[in-house]
């Protein structure tokens, strides 16, 4: 089988990993991919928003399968097209992707299917939002409509917090279109977790709980990332509560797609925070999660393109369970210095080539790219350093050990990533 990933962060490096572990895949290219990337599938020059060139090149070279790994693609409309063109592909149609390219559509979805998430207003006027925020005060929730790359969601402790990200979204335009409208939202109080699930438009089958780490500084300070580490399973969701997700969140939305005639396939993600009224979503995405993908798919036993292509072909009921290691598994992204503002690339990066091989211990690369023979920072998070260990706290270790291997100039990393699971994990059901 000859498969093309699309994307080039931390997610589709472990994405195209898991894929060259499968007996059944000859051939791996990724367009664009990163100098990690390159250890294992062949990099196409196309940039991930090219949807029409990449038609091409999967065509010219007989793709058997496209893994699609960003949003923004999947927004573009990739999966209608290359359906179009008989070529198999996992992801969301145009229309279904909106679900993560429009908040607004998410949380209208919600509230149809009675899915619980915080009371909410929209807006398309930044008067009017700013109005709304002095009458309700704080802590409240500003949220961009449209693709932001995780920076449009701004929880306001203050009242002038809240005005400012208004007109930032809004009338500045920070975020381009994306800002046309904003939804302003009650903030939630609770724990983070993610949820996902592959959906093959009628049943789903779960994967593990996760807990993202979106702000930059440890103990959850500071400005909102794309992710600043992850670690699986999350264990505040008991086997209960989990049950409890997939009846009153997960379900509502796959059946209520599927009966109104319009199948979501793909993989469903649900943000949530655990509230003292239960689980309610904060966001939904239609792709793997980053780093979340680092955190999970490690833990994976079944192969996953017999997942996939069970999802898109509709047979996830002839499927089962998935398999899965008993050990948990901690990511913590290594990113440069000044992330999420202003920051430097083409910084050597060192010390990767001594853990390669080692048990249980991956290097993920998000932004990266080979110059000259050197590897080379290419962004804002650049590596997601992962290990699997006997419980949390071996994880947690063997990470932050792997990470203390690897140097470039102005490397920042969180150093609590885990802690949250170190008291809970030992009473917490996997």
């Amino acid at each position: 089988m000859r498969v093309l990933v699309v994307g080039s962060g931390g997610r589709e490096h472990t994405l195209v990993w898991k894929l060259a572990k499968s007996p059944r895949v000859k051939k791996i290219y990724c367009a664009p991919g990163n100098g990690g990337i390159a250890k294992q599938a062949e990099l196409v020059d196309i940039k991930q928003d090219d949807i029409e060139g990449l038609l091409k090149f999967a065509k010219a070279e007989k793709i058997n399968l496209v893994i699609v790994g960003s949003e923004i693609p999947l927004a573009l409309g990739i999966v209608d097209l290359f359906q179009s063109e008989g070529i198999k592909i996992f992801g969301p149609t145009k229309e279904l992707a909106k679900i993560e390219s429009s908040k607004v559509f998410a949380k209208e979805l919600m509230k149809k299917y009675n899915v619980p998430t915080a009371d909410f207003k929209i807006f398309k006027d930044s008067e009017q939002a700013k109005d709304y925020v002095r009458t309700k005060g704080t802590p409240i929730v500003i949220k961009a409509d449209g693709l932001a790359f995780g920076k449009g969601v701004i929880v306001a402790k203050e009242k002038e917090e809240a005005l400012g990200a208004i007109a930032n979204i809004m009338d500045f335009k920070l975020f381009g279109s994306a800002g046309d409208m904003v939804i302003i939202e009650d903030c939630l109080q609770g724990e983070e977790v993610s949820i996902l699930v592959v959906s093959d438009g009628k049943d789903f089958v779960s994967l593990p709980s996760s807990q993202d780490h979106k702000r930059i500084f440890d103990e959850d300070r500071g400005p909102n990332t794309g992710g600043m580490g992850a670690y699986s399973p999350a264990p505040i969701v008991t086997n209960d509560m989990y049950e409890e997700i997939k009846a009153d969140i997960i379900t509502p939305i796959i059946k209520g797609l599927a009966n109104e005639g319009n199948p979501y396939k793909g993989v469903l993600y649900a943000g949530l925070m655990i509230t003292k009224d239960g689980p309610k979503v904060l966001e939904f995405n239609v792709r793997f999660g980053d780093p979340e993908a680092q955190a999970i798919l490690p833990r994976l036993n079944t192969d996953l393109v017999d997942v996939i292509e069970a999802a898109i072909d509709g047979k996830l009921n002839e499927f089962g369970e998935l398999e899965w290691r008993n050990e948990p598994c901690v990511c913590v992204i290594m990113a440069s210095g000044g992330y999420p503002g202003d920051y430097k690339k083409a910084l050597e990066i060192k010390g990767t080539e001594e853990l390669r091989g080692l048990e249980d211990i991956m290097v993920f690369h998000a932004a990266t790219k080979i110059q000259d023979g050197k590897l080379l920072t290419n962004g804002g998070r650049v590596l997601g350093v992962t290990a699997l260990g006997a419980d949390i706290e071996g994880a947690v270790n063997k990470t932050y050990r792997a990470i203390s291997k690897i140097n470039f100039e102005n490397a920042y990393y969180r150093k609590d990533i885990g802690s949250k699971a170190l008291s809970k994990f030992k009473s917490a059901k996997v």
